[in-house]
């Protein structure tokens, strides 16, 4: 489902300032593969996401979705393949629009708009549903403003609107990292079903070594800008954290103050 063969990506070059963020790159993932990515800072996780997403352009290489080449699209183009989450909770919607608006722009997704009434009756009653079982009461506020929510209920509310297309390919990036325990949880656990009730190729970012252990079918560690650790099955549910902590430290890296304290 995706495939990432030799990725360079260099910030800029040729002054004092220059960054190798990705290094000879290489990832498959498979369908249906549910890939949690750890890594200390600059260790190039997030920027091998932008790389996928086509925020811009990779110095070499190759990103292909599905069988269709995307190197050379730019990020708008690439849409219709992804999902995507962010840390930040206010990126995925719109603040001033309800919460039923907002579900039915990311249900229109790609389509032609007309005239005609923007939210049936039908539509919300299957809102309601949707909402219902994030356990987080918004099945009963779907007039309120997105703005008026909680981190945690607008960010469960981004990861519904990302995953309503059923895309190729869903990115999450540190989505629960800005979140309480309590409520990352719940993003978390939202986030297992919807990925295992569509079957969604998934590639989820985090700087909690638990959560990289716990959700997913495989874990990938990155330092530096390449892929030092790539591991599946019954191998990574073995996984302990202070396995992950000896790999990265064996490697060189840097555990962050987030990794540790996770």
């Amino acid at each position: 489902m995706l495939n990432v063969e030799h990725v360079y990506k260099t910030f800029n070059p040729g002054t004092i300032n220059e960054k190798r963020a990705l290094i000879d790159v290489n990832l498959q993932l498979e369908d249906g593969d549910f890939c949690t990515v750890i890594g200390g800072n600059g260790a190039g996780k997030s920027t091998i996401m932008n790389a996928i997403a086509g925020v811009w352009p990779v110095d070499s290489g190759r990103i292909t979705i599905d069988g269709n080449d995307v190197s050379g699209l730019s990020e708008y183009k690439r849409a219709p393949f992804l999902g995507r989450v962010f840390q930040a909770p206010m990126m995925g919607t719109a603040g001033d629009m309800q919460i039923d608006e907002n579900l039915a722009l990311a249900a229109r997704r790609g389509q032609k708009r007309g005239l005609r009434w923007g939210v049936t009756a039908k539509e919300r009653d299957e809102y309601r549903e949707i909402l219902r079982k994030l356990d987080l009461g918004l099945e009963d506020r779907l007039t309120a403003k997105v703005g008026l929510l909680s981190g945690g209920q607008r960010q469960a509310l981004t990861l519904i609107m990302a995953t309503m297309k059923k895309p190729r390919i869903l990115l999450l990036d540190e989505h629960t990292a800005a979140l309480d325990p309590k409520t990352a949880a719940k993003v978390l656990a939202a986030t297992d079903r919807i990925v295992n009730e569509n079957k969604l190729t998934t590639l989820m970012v985090t700087h909690n070594m638990r959560d990289a252990i716990a959700h997913g079918n495989r874990l990938i560690m990155m330092s530096d800008g390449d892929i030092i650790f790539d591991v599946r099955g019954e191998e990574k549910q073995r996984l302990q954290v202070t396995d992950l902590l000896e790999k990265f430290e064996a490697a060189g890296g840097e555990v962050s103050d987030r990794m540790a304290l996770s």
